[in-house]
């Protein structure tokens, strides 16, 4: 019997060590993968996002992050930061291709530990653009292109194809980008070429593929703070919101008290700030130097001089400026702001100006006619057939006396004796016009 037992035990100690023996594999149940989307158009509030979806996956020990894309591109400093936070991650990153991963959207999944793509995929097309949808300048070309061929390098892949996804003039025909074409990789070609490591139809396949089909699997979606963020931040919203900021707070100055246009452009240049401020592109620096701007502007209608307002007028722009980390586009955005402000401006002054309250106070408008009481001339008629003498000689203008007043006077253009009877023929405001009595009585005669 004790011999019995001790056999059950040694076989029940064989079986635990045989069980511990048996290679670990990458679907215990104690393991956590984040599943994390990137979608619509790359630009800096995604960064924001991304970043912290990163630290609290590093912070509950996840074994990998799997990051499900379906993007078009975007802003490339915004791609820029991402791939740099993907590619210093200890953790393992996987870029799930679900339909699209175009321009910066194929720059970020090149800078992750591993690729797949569902069938119909597509992965590439990264030239660079400008807004205007033209080729960017060399010096941003060349950083792009040195970008593209490092994150290839990075994970161990063919430099020459990231190249051509972003160099028309690289040759792949073998991959349907003949020169002149840029490349985009379906999942099967990107499979053959080693930029995927493989086609799966779902998630869930992905999971089972990767041995995660036991992990815990936690979504981590966009906060609404975050999605308002990636909204404002866009390089179109924008110029859109220092327009209507700037036009709102014109517009507040044809309005009496602070109405409806100066709340719309406050909340819109608030927006502005505040959405940078979530992308982690401002602080509160930039913030306190726009009300210190604003309140210098404000100051200048009660101060003379200009400096005040000179000095406002520049803290407000430089506030927008330290809330941005692109010169050049915030630059264009202000410019297009300005320009907007100017001509509707320009606008107001010449079909409202004279309806509105502020413009009424430094425009004048009023006129200075007689049937508003102002009288540049008093007009003499009472004293047209009136007789007098000449004080004077007229050459043709002397001095008159009629019924005891001196009067200047002018003769109808001939010469008059001092002491010639006279008659008034004309008053016209202060010229009174006369001729000598002795003519016109020739005149009768005749």
């Amino acid at each position: 019997m004790v011999a019995l037992r001790r056999a059950v035990t040694l076989l029940a100690f064989l079986g635990i060590l045989m069980i511990m023996l048996i290679p670990e594999k990458g679907n215990a149940d104690n393991e956590v993968v984040y599943v994390v989307p990137i979608e619509e158009t790359v630009e800096k509030g995604l960064y924001a996002f991304l970043n912290r979806a990163v630290s609290t996956a590093e912070e509950n020990g996840a074994s990998a992050i799997i990051f499900e894309m379906d993007t078009p591109g975007g802003a490339v400093d915004a791609a820029g930061k991402i791939g740099k936070l993907l590619a210093e991650t200890e953790l393992k990153t996987v870029s799930f291709v679900n339909n699209q991963a175009l321009s910066a959207g194929a720059y970020i999944s090149l800078n992750m530990d591993e690729i797949y793509m569902v069938p119909g995929a597509v992965m590439g097309s990264a030239a660079i653009i400008d807004q205007s949808g033209n080729t960017a300048g060399k010096k941003a070309e060349s950083y792009w292109l040195s970008a593209m061929k490092s994150a290839a390098n990075q994970s161990g892949r063919d430099p020459e194809i990231a190249l051509a996804m972003a160099d028309e003039s690289v040759d792949l025909p073998e991959y349907g980008a003949p020169k002149g074409k840029l490349l985009t990789l379906t999942s099967e070609q990107a499979e053959q070429a080693g930029y995927s490591e493989g086609t799966v139809s779902s998630l869930d396949e992905l999971l089972d593929t990767l041995g995660y089909s036991g992990a815990e699997i936690r979504s981590l979606d966009e906060s609404f703070a975050e999605k308002i963020a990636r909204f404002i931040t866009h390089p179109v919203v924008v110029p859109i919101l220092l327009s209507v900021g700037s036009l709102g707070l014109v517009l507040e100055l044809y309005s009496p008290g602070f109405g409806i246009p100066g709340s719309m452009g406050l909340a819109a240049l608030l927006l502005f700030f505040y959405g940078h401020m979530v992308a982690g592109l401002a602080g509160y620096e930039s913030i306190v130097l726009f009300l210190v701007g604003l309140g210098l502007i404000i100051l200048e209608f009660f101060l003379p001089g200009g400096i005040a307002g000179a000095i406002g007028l520049v803290s407000v722009v430089g506030s927008l400026f330290l809330a941005t980390d692109n010169v050049v586009h915030t630059a264009v955005s202000i410019l297009i702001a300005i320009g907007i402000s100017i001509l509707v401006s320009i606008l107001m002054i010449k079909v409202f100006g004279k309806k509105m309250k502020f413009f009424r106070k430094i425009i004048l408008s009023d006129s200075t006619s007689t049937e508003k009481g102002y009288i540049s001339n008093k007009t003499r008629a009472e004293l047209i057939g009136l007789e007098g003498y000449a004080l004077t000689a007229l050459r043709p203008a002397g001095t008159a006396v009629l019924e005891d007043e001196r009067i200047d006077v002018v003769s109808e253009g001939g010469f008059i004796q001092k002491g010639a009877r006279l008659r008034v023929v004309k008053a016209e405001g202060s010229r009174i016009v006369v001729r000598e009595m002795l003519d016109m009585e020739k005149k009768a005669d005749q």
